[in-house]
């Protein structure tokens, strides 16, 4: 003769359904630390890409703060290391502005350094739209929207008056 069984006798002991209920805490408290790490990995890959534009600034400020006629005008080698500046520029912000996307502050910092290069960008996109399309959308849409506030059109893509 079978004797009734309980609830827990059919799905296991209290002990068993705690330690169950322990593991699967600990799975999803895992997963929360996987995703602080990832996120504290990107900040700080995004501060280290900044403070190697920073640096490279501070080498480079006639690329910092270009007068661009005049890198056009030299030609050749200075050319070719502004381009790699301004593209060293947008790689650390967009990695800033990706990483910090809540923290107006970065955007600021990256908006203020982008009005310079505003000549540039304009003719390169005008020459070769590609350069552009190697950069994520919310990239390409800053640039467009501080070209567009800045007045920097093509053909003479010169800075207006803002």
């Amino acid at each position: 003769m079978a004797q009734p069984s309980f609830w827990w006798q059919r799905y296991g002991t209290l002990a068993q359904m705690a330690q169950a209920a322990v593991a699967l805490l600990g799975f999803v408290a895992i997963l929360f630390q996987i995703n602080e790490i990832r996120t504290g990995n990107r900040a700080s890959s995004a501060r280290q890409a900044f403070l190697g534009y920073t640096d490279l600034a501070f080498k480079n400020p006639k690329f910092a703060q270009p007068d661009y006629e005049k890198i056009k005008a030299a030609g050749g080698d200075e050319q070719v290391q502004y381009e790699s500046f301004v593209t060293y520029f947008l790689y650390a912000c967009e990695e800033a502005i990706g990483a910090f996307a809540g923290k107006r502050e970065w955007l600021a910092s990256c908006d203020y350094d982008l009005k310079p290069h505003l000549p540039f960008l304009c003719e390169k996109n005008a020459a070769q739209p590609a350069y552009l399309a190697t950069y994520g959308a919310e990239t390409q849409r800053w640039i467009t929207a501080a070209m567009k506030t800045a007045s920097v059109t093509p053909p003479d893509c010169k800075l207006g008056k803002t």
